[in-house]
């Protein structure tokens, strides 16, 4: 987020590129892509890989849960990045402390420009980027419309108590050819004291090579600007006093 604040609730910020392949994929290419990162991102470990589709259908989006090829992942030594390369995917993983968007960007552009010399991608079949962000407040003193400006209603015939809650809402961007998933919903808090609410904001490219590799950033820009916006419509100032505004 632009807007700097002294204790930022984000958690995670993903950016994920999947390409439409060019050259056939090379094992090698994760190999010749942590030497050219290895001064960054020393670390290197292999994990399973997990795929999750996003398919349009009557009724809305829908995920599916697949196997995936494993994923290389590189990590900056201190924990605070790292980067995951798997056939035709790139991902930077962005976690605590959030730099802010203008550090952020290098960083990316950078190591989108090795994979890209590396491994000679065609296009992009998808985009990401994804800001998961968490708030914590006392339990005594949660009122949800107080805090966010959106938030479920319970009608009056229900118990207005819960255990939890999830909402989620899909709004279309650029004609259709990105939306924008807002998910809401409670978590389990690190302290007990404490109540703790997820507002994970993911925009996506819906329309495979409607960008080209040549202005991906222009993209981006668009993707954080509304993600940003959304942010700062879903919470209200008393949210914003418990991040601690910076002067």
């Amino acid at each position: 987020m632009n807007k700097k604040y002294k204790k930022p609730p984000i958690q995670e910020v993903v950016v994920e590129f999947e390409f439409t392949p060019g050259n056939k994929w090379d094992m090698t290419i994760p190999g010749l892509i942590y030497e050219k990162v290895r001064n960054d991102f020393p670390e290197r470990k292999e994990q399973a890989g997990i795929g999750i589709q996003f398919q349009k259908t009557k009724e809305g989006f829908a995920h599916k849960v697949s196997p995936a090829p494993p994923r290389i992942q590189f990590y900056r030594k201190d924990g605070t990045a790292l980067l995951q390369v798997a056939p035709n995917v790139l991902i930077v993983n962005q976690l605590k402390p959030y730099p802010s968007w203008k550090k952020l960007k290098p960083m990316v552009d950078k190591i989108f420009k090795t994979y890209k010399k590396v491994a000679s991608p065609k296009g992009f079949k998808k985009i990401r980027l994804r800001y998961i962000n968490k708030i914590n407040t006392n339990k005594e003193e949660l009122e949800l419309n107080e805090y966010f400006n959106l938030y479920p209603e319970m009608p009056e015939n229900i118990a207005p108590d819960c255990s939890g809650f999830i909402t989620r809402i899909e709004i279309p961007y650029q004609e259709n050819r990105d939306h924008l998933l807002i998910t809401m919903g409670s978590s389990n808090p690190e302290d007990p004291n404490k109540i703790s609410i997820v507002l994970d904001l993911d925009y996506l490219l819906d329309k495979p090579e409607s960008i080209s590799l040549n202005n991906y950033k222009k993209w981006l820009e668009q993707a954080h600007s509304a993600i940003e916006d959304t942010f700062e419509s879903c919470i209200t100032d008393k949210t914003r006093n418990i991040f601690g505004k910076e002067k």
